[in-house]
């Protein structure tokens, strides 16, 4: 099988083609794959260039990964290695209002990071050291166990995917050039020359619907997740 089909799987073990590159290891890999995305993009990332960037022939990487998904695997954890939780202080509200404005920081920070852990559960030293605090603080808030795994789940859902849409162009004038509030305001225009009689509260809630900025946006929401999960505490402890 060709070692340059990114979406191939290897069979295991000695079978794999090539021949195991001395030094390489799944670390290294993810190190470069890191550098690659950061580079060029999730679109950019393939196996021949993650092999190129440690020095070897895409052969020698099936010696450690079958294919690109067992890469973004790796990845996943990777863009984890330099995460922090937040302070151990303050009420279960303001540590987990920490721990999601931190993650999508975090996400906002590194290239795509958001379409590379959204929705993948493979959990490697990295994760299982933030999974691990971040459930830790919801059974001493007095979450049950079941209850703490659905919210450690709801609260990686709701920061991944507010990262998604706020790294995805609002339109088309955003790919050539506008910026975010540029497009917003020609929106909010728009929502204003509405015909009144058939559109009120699009009209009327213009500025409502534009103004507010991408903080403002997360921290609502994240607001409102908070208020629902109290209604799981005893009412002495929420």
């Amino acid at each position: 099988m060709p070692a340059d089909e990114d979406d191939a799987t290897q069979p295991p073990g000695p079978t794999r083609p090539g021949a195991a590159h001395p030094g390489l290891t799944r670390d290294a890999l993810a190190r470069a794959a890191l550098r690659v995305l950061e580079r060029e993009g999730l679109a950019g990332l393939s196996m021949r260039k993650v092999a190129a960037e440690v020095g070897v022939k895409a052969a020698s990487l099936y010696w450690h990964v079958r294919n690109k998904e067992e890469l973004l695997d790796l990845l996943n954890d990777a863009l984890m290695a330099d995460a922090e939780a937040p302070p151990r202080t303050g009420d279960w509200r303001t540590q987990l209002r920490g721990y999601c404005r931190r993650y999508r920081a975090h996400l906002l920070a590194k290239r795509d990071a958001a379409k590379v852990v959204a929705g993948r559960l493979a959990p490697g030293p990295h994760l299982l050291r933030l999974m691990e605090d971040q459930l830790d603080r919801l059974r001493e808030a007095g979450f049950s166990p079941a209850d703490s795994a659905m919210i450690s789940y709801l609260l990686g859902a709701y920061v991944q995917g507010f990262v998604l849409q706020e790294q995805s162009p609002m339109a088309a004038a955003e790919t050539t050039g506008a910026g975010r509030r540029e497009v917003a305001d020609a929106a909010a225009e728009r929502f204003r020359t509405l015909p009144a009689a058939e559109f009120p509260n699009l009209v009327a809630m213009a500025d409502d619907l534009t103004g507010p900025d991408l903080d403002a946006r997360f921290d609502f929401g994240l607001d409102r997740i908070l208020d629902g999960l109290a209604a799981l505490l005893p009412p002495d402890r929420r």
